[in-house]
Parts: C-alpha cells; sequence; structure tokens
C-alpha cells in the first residue's frame, strides 16, 4: 500500500469520526454541560437567597428578641407599680382598720366612763339617802322623794 492513500485514507476516517461526533456526540455532550452548567448557577443562587434568608431571619429573631425584652421591661415594670399600689392599699386598708379599731375602743372607753359614773352617782346617791337616813333617824319612803333624788343624781 502506498503511503499517500494510507494517509489520504486516514484523513477521510479522521473526517468521517469528526463529523459523527459533531453531528450525534456534540450536542448532547454541550447539552449535558449546559444542564450542569445550569444546575450548578442553580445552587449557587440557592446558597446565596438561603444566605440572604438566614440573614434576615436572624434580624428577626434579634428584633424579636428585643421586642420580648422591651415587653418583658415593660411587664415587671406593671408588676412593680401594681405591687406598690397594693402595698399602698394595705396600708391604708390597715390605717383605716386600726382608726376603726381606735375608734371602737375609744366608744368602748367612753361608755364604760359613763357607766362607772352612772354607778357612781347611784352609789353617791345610796349614800346620801343612807346618810340622811341616819341624820332624821326616820324612815324616808323612796317613793315620796324619788323626784328629789333624780335631781340630787342630775347634779351629782
Amino acid at each position: 500500500m502506498n503511503i499517500n492513500a494510507s494517509l489520504f485514507l486516514q484523513a477521510l476516517v479522521f473526517a468521517v469520526l469528526v463529523l459523527v461526533t459533531w453531528k450525534f456526540i456534540w450536542p448532547p455532550l454541550m447539552a449535558t454541560l449546559d444542564e450542569r452548567a445550569k444546575r450548578i448557577a442553580d445552587g449557587l443562587s440557592a446558597a446565596d437567597r438561603a444566605k440572604h434568608d438566614l440573614e434576615l431571619a436572624e434580624k428577626r429573631a434579634a428584633e424579636e428578641l428585643r421586642k420580648a425584652k422591651s415587653q418583658a421591661s415593660e411587664i415587671i415594670a406593671q408588676a412593680e407599680k401594681r405591687a406598690s399600689a397594693i402595698v399602698e392599699e394595705a396600708k391604708d386598708a390597715a390605717r383605716v382598720e386600726g382608726d376603726r379599731l381606735i375608734a371602737g375602743a375609744k366608744a368602748e372607753v367612753d361608755q364604760q366612763v359613763h357607766q362607772a359614773k352612772e354607778e357612781l352617782r347611784q352609789h353617791v346617791s345610796a349614800l346620801a339617802l343612807a346618810g340622811a337616813e341616819k341624820i332624821l333617824r326616820k324612815e324616808v319612803d323612796a317613793a315620796r322623794h324619788a323626784d328629789l333624788l333624780a335631781t340630787l343624781k342630775a347634779e351629782l
């Protein structure tokens, strides 16, 4: 065989190989590579979106935490205010109860003083009557002299 014919035949086989590759192998290979590049790009954009979403979620979580702390401090302030009000109400109630007890005790003391004065008047009038009886050595009629005794009681 001749070298020129061999070279020509090899060139022809190579051209057929290039043509078959370019017509049947190259388009699916390029489609697969394009699809893979697209999936990689989609994956990278999804990663970027996830990173952005994570940042937003962290910001929202920080904001919610700040709001929760603010609400907690408001609740604590309201609780302290309510506790102070309850303490003041209890003090006022105790003061009122103490005043009521003192007034009741004063009324009871006044009543006992009045009762003691009344008993003392009765004893004094009885003693005066006994003294008058002894002085006069006569019988004193209590019914007849009731007005006299009432006047005497009132004077004492």
